[in-house]
């Protein structure tokens, strides 16, 4: 059935509708028990008020739906496949000779474009809520309202310099102010790729600005060379005040259009870029995940008759197999993370073995 017929259309209305409906319902429900866990945590703290608790709780809820989105569309999958089922739809669709495949090929489509859509635009608006969230969360443990995620624990940070050539900064402390970012207490020591060190700068201050370092009161160290001594000093870099706030910063907090920037920029720099490329390749890949729960929500709720089971085992059995997905799922992401196993492995495979289990079943139960 093609997703553009009659039919077709039809079925993808009806699992848009009912995906926006539980959306919504998912969403309240978050909402309740996020804004209820805010005002439990600062009871006491009078100088939170309850704006700035529901501002935590919105900037946090992307974060959150995106933990619970397979099973969003699991489960307006499982509706929309129970309501035609109930309604004799599907027996209809199936007499008058449209196979499960061409019934299920306009709520894929449709699911995969959902998941395409949420990837592509409601990811980088997720990704800045988010890092605001973490910005508003870092404040309320600080009790600075003009605290913006950096703190006196301080930075370490490599850049390469060219191909032969890195540096390593390490600074004391660092806040930022507007588009600034000021550093005290800063070391650089620049070192060759086999870890032979070159030099070493010390500065008391120092302030990030665009494209440099301006250093302030800095000894430079060289071996065989005596110690030079400077009032201020440029240092170019390619850093720049979001890049530093990368290292605070969560890979959710980063952008699905900026992460091959970020994860280029890491391995240039020698860090590992294993979790933030662990994260690009399951956003790419969530679309399929999501197809996936979909053929999981086929062989509980596609039901051309009810010898099967009744609701209770549709409930149960769905809402069981959507668990065993999900910890499979960050079972292996934990394995990927930890390098036991490949990246790509490691993000490809739960979809996978749920899709092909799912097929294998439906291929038994409707067509066998």
């Amino acid at each position: 059935m093609k997703p553009t017929s009659i039919l077709g259309r039809y079925l993808t209305k009806q699992i848009l509708l009912n995906f926006l409906a539980v959306l919504f319902m998912v969403l309240s429900v978050i909402m309740l028990f996020e804004v209820v866990e805010l005002l439990r945590r600062t009871s006491g703290r009078y100088e939170v008020s309850f704006w700035y608790v529901l501002e935590l709780a919105i900037t946090k809820m992307p974060k959150t739906i995106e933990m619970v989105f397979p099973f969003v569309v699991m489960i307006s999958a499982m509706v929309t496949f129970w309501k035609v089922s109930k309604t004799n739809e599907f027996v209809v669709m199936r007499a008058a000779g449209v196979s499960i495949w061409g019934f299920l090929t306009p709520v894929l489509v449709t699911v995969f474009m959902v998941g395409v859509v949420n990837v592509a635009l409601v990811n980088p608006i997720a990704a800045d809520m988010y890092d605001l969230y973490e910005t508003l969360e870092y404040r309320l443990k600080t009790k600075n309202p003009k605290a913006v995620l950096f703190s006196d624990k301080g930075l370490w940070i490599r850049e390469a310099i060219d191909d032969d050539n890195i540096m390593v900064l390490q600074a004391n402390s660092l806040r930022q102010e507007k588009d600034d970012l000021f550093l005290r207490g800063i070391t650089i020591l620049e070192m060759d790729r086999r870890s032979q060190p070159g030099r070493r700068l010390e500065a008391f201050a120092g302030t990030l600005k665009d494209g440099f370092f301006d250093l302030k009161d800095v000894r430079i160290f060289k071996s065989g060379y005596p110690t030079e001594i400077k009032n201020s000093l440029t240092y170019k870099t390619t850093l720049d005040v979001e890049r530093i706030k990368e290292n605070f910063a969560a890979p959710e907090a980063i952008s699905f259009w900026d992460l091959p920037d970020t994860i280029r920029f890491y391995e240039m720099s020698g860090f590992s870029a294993q979790r933030h490329r662990l994260r690009y390749l399951s956003l790419l890949v969530s679309p399929f995940l999501l197809c996936a729960m979909v053929l999981v929500a086929a062989v509980f709720a596609l039901r051309p008759n009810n010898r099967r089971g009744g609701v209770m085992f549709l409930i149960v059995g769905g809402i069981s197999t959507g668990f065993i997905v999900y910890f499979l799922t960050q079972l292996v992401y934990a394995f990927g993370i930890n390098g036991y196993i490949p990246v790509g492995l490691a993000v490809s495979t739960p979809a996978l073995i749920a899709a092909l289990i799912s097929v294998s079943l439906l291929l038994h139960l409707e067509d066998g």
